[in-house]
């Protein structure tokens, strides 16, 4: 029976390269492959993927090109090129780096006749084709829209916007997070072991710590968002007080005390510019300038 899926190529075949290439077949998506090392395709050729013989045969007119390498000068070596004819192709980028490189490659893509879309994947790769797989995009919904049948077998697609770096920016502000709550869980760790609490009895008291602060986010959302920060709940100057213990037990019991230092400076800074009676998120204003030497 003759298949009338929608089909994708997938440009790049490295441990995230396979797993979208291979939740599209799973999906029942006709998939070409294109990596410089053939051999990487060999386990999503025998899955049923076409190896395309060079970039030009795998970029046909038309064709949606989901992109997954290393950077994005690594995208313009391969596909910067006379031989390269991207007219009528929908490029999916989803290779890591600033918004300001995705605008940038909006820029190159649109006089070579390509439909850009820029993107951002929020998730390790055995999770992709689970609904548990974010995948950011941003640029014109209009070059979205047609392609979300396929891009739908990868995971959870959510659309940010027009403006090609948001994607890019979502990405990095997440990492902020993850690195963020990850390094308070180490820095707590640290201190708990000099009692001899082990981290996995730690854990489980984080995580209620951490679940409870995420649902203070909407309301401190509203705060930034309208510029008024009324202390409902806690001062900074008070905070700022809690700020001093943490940095006085870390250094009392032999633990590293500079990642409480840098937020207890950004907070003594605040206060110095009469904060003190205004609630936490008043730190936006620090957290939005650059450092000052």
């Amino acid at each position: 029976m003759e298949r009338n899926e929608p089909s994708v190529t997938v440009i790049g075949l490295g441990l995230m390269g396979r797993a979208l290439a291979g939740a599209f077949l799973k999906a029942g998506h006709p998939t070409t492959v294109w990596n410089r090392t053939t051999a990487k395709a060999d386990r999503l050729v025998a899955d049923g993927a076409r190896l395309a013989p060079s970039l030009t045969a795998a970029l046909r007119p038309g064709t949606l090109a989901v992109v997954c390498l290393t950077d994005y000068p690594a995208l313009y070596e391969l596909l910067d090129t006379d031989e390269v004819d991207l007219t009528g192709t929908t490029l999916l980028q989803l290779t890591s780096g600033s918004s300001g490189q995705a605008r940038d490659a909006a820029r190159w893509a649109e006089p070579r006749g390509a439909r850009y879309l820029d993107g951002a994947i929020m998730a390790v790769p055995p999770a992709i084709g689970t609904a548990e797989a974010v995948i950011l995009t941003s640029g014109p919904r209009t070059d979205l829209d047609p392609h979300r049948p396929v891009l739908d077998a990868l995971g959870t697609v959510d659309h940010l916007g027009t403006d090609h770096g948001l994607a890019a920016l979502y990405d990095v502000a997440g990492l902020a997070m993850m690195w963020s709550v990850l390094n308070a869980w180490l820095q707590g760790t640290a201190l708990v072991r000099t009692a001899g609490v082990d981290a996995t009895t730690y854990a489980g008291f984080a995580r209620t710590i951490a679940a409870g602060v995420a649902d203070w986010l909407p309301g401190y959302a509203e705060q930034i968002d309208s510029g008024s920060f009324p202390a409902e709940v806690s001062a900074l100057e008070t905070d700022a007080r809690a700020m001093a213990h943490l940095v006085e037990e870390s250094e009392a019991v032999g633990v590293n005390a500079e990642l409480p230092r840098l937020i207890q400076a950004m907070a003594h800074r605040a206060l110095a510019a009469g904060h003190g009676g205004e609630q936490y998120p008043v730190l936006i204003e620090e957290f939005s300038r650059p450092r000052r030497d």
